[in-house]
């Protein structure tokens, strides 16, 4: 697809909440994330209608498979071409597929083999959307924006989170599958010409790729993490985290909830808690911008996250365990933010989406295999000591981040004084 080369200049600064250029992106973005989760109440709702919980739950996992075994080669994709390009593309080959699976799904009842033809085609174009929507931001505001910037996606992630599945719903509910994957379709649709329109900086001398295989750029990569400083330890600790209480806050809050009789409600309030923690330290980050000892700041809401999510099985309460989620939640939102703030500024753009690539890879590819041990352990042994351990675990993480000098002296640059503002 040929994209127009829409530059943005070097010069411009301003703050990101009133850069037109970063909100149209933002509101790209949204609009897909919403088509995203449409895309998920259709595929499922398709699925069940279609064939029993055990199909179901194969079609729901088939796009994990090419996301997880093709990120790392997103990150090379995303390096090497605009990452806006390659966002552009993702969106187009989202909106086609969608429209096309409308279409079919009107004609004639959905096919499992369809059901499992999109979720694999979703899967892979999330391994190249992913890197590059890592390595855009960096491209399309200026250093000391980053921070704000990252928790303004970050509000934008929740809102496609909180939207995306009653949108879906209602357009099951009006017009069955096809009308539910049209939908999704369109607001994917919206977000091509403001991505279109976004502006982007140009890399200079030490963003420029150099030459060399996919094989090599990959390689070259992955020696880039582990020799940095800064963004070696930040990964580790956050690889660690993810393994550690993915499982737990997942399925382990489902069991919990069950050996503590507090059932679904209890279930419904510990989640939006843990959401609205999250939510709040976005809306926090994006309107500071900047939080002094930024490095301390990480490593600190990195054992608080860590601390309250062992300890959450100990509790007595429900509402005990609703409030110590949103502290949960509150904290695990400072260090995502600061962590993705933290490497965008230190990392050299030419390697920002393998470094990405590698980030979500532990997220979206790794983490959920602790699901069933996670599962498995606590018909074992019972929620309390999985928590616990798996607590223990992840707290390596910020032990990491605090032996590290290069992480507790982190700073975020700080806006310019007499930056220029449109």
């Amino acid at each position: 697809m040929a994209v127009p080369e829409t530059v943005l200049p070097e010069h411009v600064t301003a703050p990101a909440h009133r850069d037109g250029n970063v909100l149209r992106w933002l509101t790209a973005y949204t609009a897909s994330l919403v088509g995203d989760g449409v895309y998920f109440v259709a595929l499922g709702w398709s699925a069940q209608r279609t064939a029993g919980p055990t199909e179901v739950g194969l079609v729901m996992a088939a796009g994990a498979v090419p996301r997880a075994v093709l990120m790392l080669g997103g990150g090379v994709v995303a390096d090497r071409f605009d990452p806006r390009r390659v966002i552009l593309v993702s969106d187009a080959v989202r909106c086609l597929v969608l429209l096309t699976i409308a279409a079919a799904v009107a004609l004639t009842a959905p096919a499992l083999w369809l059901l499992v033809a999109v979720a694999l085609v979703f899967g892979a174009v999330d391994a190249l959307f992913v890197p590059a929507v890592g390595a855009l931001p960096l491209r399309i505001t200026s250093p000391d924006q980053l921070a704000r910037v990252t928790g303004m996606r970050t509000l934008s992630m929740r809102l496609g989170q909180i939207a995306g599945p009653p949108v879906g719903g209602l357009a099951m509910g009006l017009g069955g599958p096809a009308a539910a994957f049209a939908v999704g379709g369109l607001f994917v649709a919206v977000s091509l010409p403001l991505l279109l329109t976004t502006r982007i900086r140009p890399l200079g001398p030490r963003g420029a790729p150099g030459p060399g295989t996919a094989r090599e750029d990959l390689l070259g990569g992955l020696r880039y993490i582990r020799h940095h400083r800064l963004i070696g330890p930040l990964v580790v600790a956050g690889a660690l985290c993810e393994l550690g209480l993915t499982g737990t806050l997942n399925v382990g809050m489902v069991l919990l909830n069950a050996e503590r009789g507090w059932g679904p409600t209890g279930y419904g309030w510990i989640v939006g808690s843990f959401g609205a923690g999250a939510a709040a330290s976005a809306a926090l980050l994006a309107v500071a911008g900047w939080l002094p000892r930024a490095g301390l700041v990480l490593a600190g809401t990195l054992l608080m996250g860590c601390t309250g999510a062992a300890a959450i099985a100990l509790v007595p309460t429900l509402w005990l365990a609703a409030v110590l989620a949103a502290a949960i939640g509150l904290s695990a939102g400072v260090f995502g933010t600061l962590d993705n703030a933290l490497i965008q500024t230190a990392a050299d753009p030419a390697y920002l989406g393998r470094v990405t690539s590698v980030v979500m890879l532990t997220m979206v590819g790794l983490a959920p295999l602790s699901y069933p041990l996670v599962g498995a352990a606590i018909g074992a042994w019972g929620a309390a000591p999985v928590f616990i351990g798996c607590g223990v675990f992840a707290g390596v993480g910020p032990v990491i981040t605090l032996v590290s000098g290069a992480v507790r002296n982190a700073e975020l640059p700080r806006q310019r004084p007499g930056a220029a503002v449109p």
